[in-house]
């Protein structure tokens, strides 16, 4: 599949996004962090505006983004619809807990709206997530790691950015970044070892005529390229796609837990190595999902 640039910004930020909102929910739900009013406006600052600027560029790669609001009206069918409503539902509780902080607290209140805040905010990320996954034509994308994968991305770069924004303490940023960062290595490490496994069905399978006889293309469907051969025809040789899977596991993995080691061994280097820590991150997880559209395959070339 051609990777559209919007798209993986939009992918990348907004799960960010909603990962730091989480976390935010989190806090103000079971209280396991040391927050207080001024260290916690920043990062719920940062999580929505995350999340605006990355929904605002999925807006881009429509053929017609002054017709982007008919998309809300198909929530009982369409995925990329339930995406969009849980997106704008997420707002409530999010800018809820803005008044709530700026406003001051109140323990009842602000319980009830961190814990709505995660709901909404992995349900959207999940939505996100089902709009691939849901795609029987793209066997890479109809993959069962794909919803805990974007999920796990959402998990760890929202916790990087949270504790960058947060100032958190660098054993405290470590602790929590240990565990995701581990296991969604290990995750897309499995990922990309069953997709190479996936070939295509052949011509027969895909036009139920196996068994009778050998399917063959008598005419192409096209003289020329068309949307569909740009769209979906788009070749990764192996080789890159190797090296890009090395540099996607070090960025959003390797690089945050060695600046976050560092940062623990060296608290004098705590604020920048933080940052390191998650930007190297978002990087990585902007690789991982250029290749996650670059490696797709959909089954309509099978004509071509």
């Amino acid at each position: 599949m051609n990777p559209a640039f919007s798209v993986i910004l939009f992918t990348t930020l907004s799960g960010a996004g909603y990962g730091l909102l989480a976390w935010l929910g989190i806090h103000y739900a079971w209280r396991p962090l040391p927050l207080h009013r001024g260290t916690a406006l920043i990062p719920l600052m940062v999580g929505l505006a995350l999340v605006t600027i990355g929904l605002s560029s999925s807006v881009f790669h429509l053929g017609k983004p002054l017709r982007a609001w008919r998309a809300f009206s198909q929530w009982h069918t369409s995925w990329l619809s339930r995406e969009g409503v849980a997106s704008l539902i997420a707002y409530i509780p999010a800018l809820s807990l803005a008044w709530l902080v700026w406003n001051g607290e109140s323990n009842v209140l602000s319980h009830m709206v961190g814990v709505v805040l995660v709901l909404c905010s992995f349900t959207t990320v999940a939505c996100t997530a089902m709009i691939y996954a849901s795609l029987k034509p793209v066997p890479a994308w109809e993959h069962r790691l794909v919803l805990p994968g974007y999920l796990l991305f959402a998990v760890l770069n929202g916790w990087l950015v949270f504790a960058c924004t947060a100032s958190l303490p660098p054993t405290r940023a470590l602790s929590g970044a240990i565990l995701p960062a581990l296991v969604l290595a290990l995750l897309k490490r499995n990922y990309w070892t069953d997709i190479d496994a996936i070939t295509l069905p052949s011509r027969e399978a895909a036009t139920a005529l196996e068994g009778i006889g050998k399917v063959t293309v008598f005419e192409r469907p096209h003289t020329e390229a068309n949307y569909l051969t740009r769209e979906m025809g788009f070749v990764l040789a192996r080789k890159h796609s190797r090296k890009l899977r090395l540099i996607a596991l070090f960025l959003f993995a390797g690089v945050p837990l060695l600046a976050l080691l560092f940062a623990w061994l060296l608290p004098v280097t705590a604020v920048f190595a933080l940052w390191i820590a998650a930007l190297s991150a978002l990087l990585g997880a902007f690789v991982e999902r250029w290749l996650f559209f670059a490696e797709a395959k959909h089954m309509v070339m099978l004509y071509y």
